[in-house]
């Protein structure tokens, strides 16, 4: 959500920066409203100070004995009185306005990011590894023979419907060592506190984190009211929803393993084939809570943690910078990595990294206490994939594939599938 009294103080800047995310004239409606929230407000407060003086008359002419000015005062109150609580309800439906407004616009671009419409318009920023060149047409990771015995589309769609599958056996165990192997490496060596939550959320957590109210359709609700979460984005980052803790705790930085659920509303007739974009799906991911000085570096640092996971599996990528017409909702910068899949002949997403800056802190009400004293600020938050695990089974399998349909499994695997080090054509580990 986005400071108002930021917006009072330079409009023009304002309009320029939402401007570069698509919306036009963004600052005038919400003035407009801010001002009459205001007036209202100002209103209540001077009928209030004229409710109390009259309250303080009554009393004067009660102890004088004068009744007929008792009477008129005594009415003067009940009348301010009533005054007073319609302008407070007034008030209080212009301020909830306001804040939906405020909640209903994008996060601002920082100044370095490209403009742009789309993916079009992104920029590379670094890139690792070299795509292993085939003597053959490399295949997707679900036509490989070894694969077809334990990635069952059709039992998952007898059971739940289309965008869902059925991991068994040999393909089952890779995918649960990947989410390990991601965990280990991020707690370990990257001083990540492993967290596990729940997956079930409150509306105010989904509103914290920027899901609601603009994208709902994009999540499923249960019938009493929780939310599935997308991400593990939202449970990490809304830890200090409400919370103002001591700058000195600072950075906190998270990282879980959990299924997500999407719905995947206007992907229609996109990555239909195999498990790409599913409704149900695992990752493993990074939330950082900082200090707003150290947010950007911090913004680095995590994706040398999503992209170092990369290097480790021996999976070529490159890293983009997403330009404002591709950046998401709640972020300030985005990076995008894309790992190499050989059987689309293209990179694809597999984790994207995001600083908000006090986007999401606003709208949880989260906060910190400066060390040298001072009016507590709001906080800073990151998120970002470490990794997708699906989609970093699809790159593992692809990459690994072999002539004769089996897989050579990545090294750093071997210790967490009991020492195997690849899926044979006949869908077993050996």
């Amino acid at each position: 959500m986005h400071d108002i009294r930021a917006i009072r103080e330079n409009p023009a800047a304002f309009d320029a920066a939402m401007a570069r995310r698509g919306v036009d004239g963004a600052s005038a409606p919400i003035l407009e409203l801010d001002e009459a929230r205001r007036a209202k407000i100002l209103a209540a407060e001077t009928a209030q100070a004229e409710q109390n003086k009259a309250s303080k008359e009554v009393g004067a002419a009660k102890a004088k004995g004068d009744e007929e000015a008792f009477e008129r005062l005594r009415a003067l109150v009940g009348e301010k009185k009533a005054e007073v609580a319609a302008m407070q309800g007034e008030a209080k439906e212009l301020d909830q306005k306001l804040t939906d407004m405020l909640m209903g616009l994008p996060n601002l671009p920082m100044d370095d990011i490209p403009d742009g419409d789309d993916e079009e318009d992104n920029v590379e920023i670094h890139r690792w590894g070299t795509p292993k060149v085939f003597d053959y047409t490399p295949k997707e990771h679900f036509e490989l023979d070894g694969v077809k015995p334990g990635m069952d589309f059709e039992l998952a769609a007898k059971l739940s419907g289309s965008r869902f599958v059925v991991l068994k056996g040999a393909v089952a165990r890779i995918h649960r060592a990947l989410a390990q192997f991601m965990i280990d490496t991020h707690v370990e060596e990257n001083g990540l506190a492993e967290t596990w939550t729940p997956v079930l959320v409150r509306d105010d957590m989904m509103y914290g984190t920027g899901q609601l109210p603009k994208f709902g359709e994009d999540s499923y609700q249960t019938t009493n009211g929780w939310w599935l979460v997308p991400t593990a984005e939202v449970p990490l980052t809304n830890i200090v929803n409400g919370e103002t803790v001591e700058e000195g705790s600072l950075p906190k930085r998270f990282v879980a393993h959990t299924q997500c659920f999407r719905s995947e509303a206007g992907s229609a007739g996109k990555d239909t084939a195999g498990m790409l974009r599913q409704h149900q799906f695992e990752k493993v991911e990074m939330v950082s809570i900082t200090h707003p000085d150290h947010s950007r570096g911090e913004l680095d640092r995590m994706t040398d943690c999503a992209q170092g996971i990369l290097e480790k599996l021996g999976l070529p990528y490159r890293t983009i910078v997403l330009c404002t017409g591709d950046m998401g909702f709640g972020a300030r910068r985005t990076h995008d990595i894309e790992v190499w899949l050989p059987g689309q002949d293209t990179y694809r997403e597999i984790s994207s990294v995001s600083v908000c800056g006090d986007f999401q802190a606003r709208r949880m009400n989260a906060r910190f206490k400066p060390e040298g004293g001072g009016k507590p600020q709001f906080l800073h938050t990151l998120n970002g994939s470490g990794l997708a695990v699906g989609r970093c089974l699809i790159a593992v399998l692809e990459n690994g594939q072999q002539a004769d349909g089996s897989v050579a499994l990545p090294e750093v695997l071997h210790p967490y599938l009991r020492g195997k080090t690849k899926l044979t054509a006949e869908g077993e580990l050996a």
